[in-house]
């Protein structure tokens, strides 16, 4: 299916050729000199000049050491929307880089991105959701998104967004939630991200999944994610695209850690979807499956119904990977357990 994508070309009386750049060392400084220029065509030529120099990380250093983080922090809230876009690029190229996530981090770049989720143009709020997708994958990224109260805006963020948007803000809410999922359930965001799982866009729930698992690791979200989307998850373990069927099949193994995640796990018939993604040699989910049906096997009803197959499991032993191997031979061990 096609989807609308964001574009990010910029109005038509702007020429970013026209920008006078200094050469060395000299061209950062002066370009941070232009931005805080009266004049909005100097601002706006300045920022189209520095998106050329800050791929180079040794420009990102200079840039940090003189201040420019600063003025880019003040235009965020500028005016004129080219100027906040092409500022909300710089900080997304910024974020590519180690030395930028760091300098954005030192220089509380996050919680001043935090106004601009509202932007009234939707290339400076992509660019925003860029920025926060990038910062997450470092833990003090995440951290800071997190210190900064976003988490239950990004939540809410899911019900209005576009596809685009919205695929940047589950990536940046499974490495948050890696780190502390109790704002997030105090959100609701459970309930929303149940929705996601039957988007019609497969990205949208191969990485509804993926948070819902980084919940399930927490011991105050497992309880949340059993009672209300154990259904679901099973439903997705016979989806059409590869990666969902993983991402659920992940999900569901956190979920079945619990009791009552097992009992609601073989309720909603979860054990043939899962063997059929076990016999699957070529299957992403296949260890996950394996280690969600052993789960199911310390229960009497699931042990009864897993020794009618373990010639499924005999199968895996013969798996190149290590850790496939060794889950299926637990698993055997559970399902002809004897008390």
């Amino acid at each position: 299916m096609a989807h609308a994508r964001i574009s990010a070309n910029l109005p038509p009386d702007i020429d970013p050729t026209k920008a006078p750049v200094a050469f060395g060392r000299r061209a950062v400084p002066k370009l941070n000199e232009e931005l805080q220029s009266p004049e909005l065509l100097t601002q706006q030529q300045a920022l189209m000049a520095f998106c050329d120099l800050v791929h180079d990380p040794e420009n990102i250093c200079q840039a940090i050491e003189v201040g420019f983080l600063h003025n880019l922090k003040t235009l965020l809230l500028h005016h004129d929307s080219t100027v906040r876009q092409k500022t909300t690029q710089i900080l997304y190229i910024m974020a590519m880089h180690n030395v930028g996530r760091q300098g954005l981090i030192q220089n509380s770049v996050i919680s001043a991105l935090t106004k601009l989720l509202d932007d009234p143009v939707d290339i400076c709020r992509k660019n925003t959701h860029q920025i926060f997708e990038m910062m997450a994958k470092l833990r003090e990224g995440a951290v800071g998104i997190l210190h900064a109260g976003l988490i239950p805006s990004l939540v809410f963020k899911l019900k209005s967004e576009s596809d685009e948007i919205q695929e940047l803000i589950l990536d940046t809410l499974s490495n948050c939630l890696r780190v502390e999922a109790s704002e997030a359930l105090a959100t609701g965001a459970v309930t929303i991200l149940k929705e996601k799982l039957t988007h019609s866009s497969a990205a949208i729930r191969s990485k509804a999944a993926c948070v819902l698992l980084e919940i399930g690791t927490h011991p105050e979200g497992k309880s949340t994610v059993c009672d209300e989307v154990i259904p679901v998850l099973v439903s997705l373990l016979e989806d059409t695209d590869p990666e969902v069927q993983a991402s659920a099949t992940g999900a569901l193994m956190f979920a079945t850690v619990k009791p009552q995640g097992r009992f609601s796990a073989l309720g909603a018939g979860a054990i043939p979807p899962l063997l059929k993604l076990v016999a699957e040699e070529t299957s992403k989910a296949r260890l996950s499956a394996i280690k969600t049906l052993t789960m199911l096997a310390e229960l009497p009803e699931g042990r009864r119904t897993l020794l009618d197959h373990t010639d499924t499991f005999q199968q895996c032993l013969k798996d190149p990977c290590e850790a496939v191997k060794r889950a299926a031979q637990i698993a055997i061990s559970v399902i002809k357990w004897k008390p």
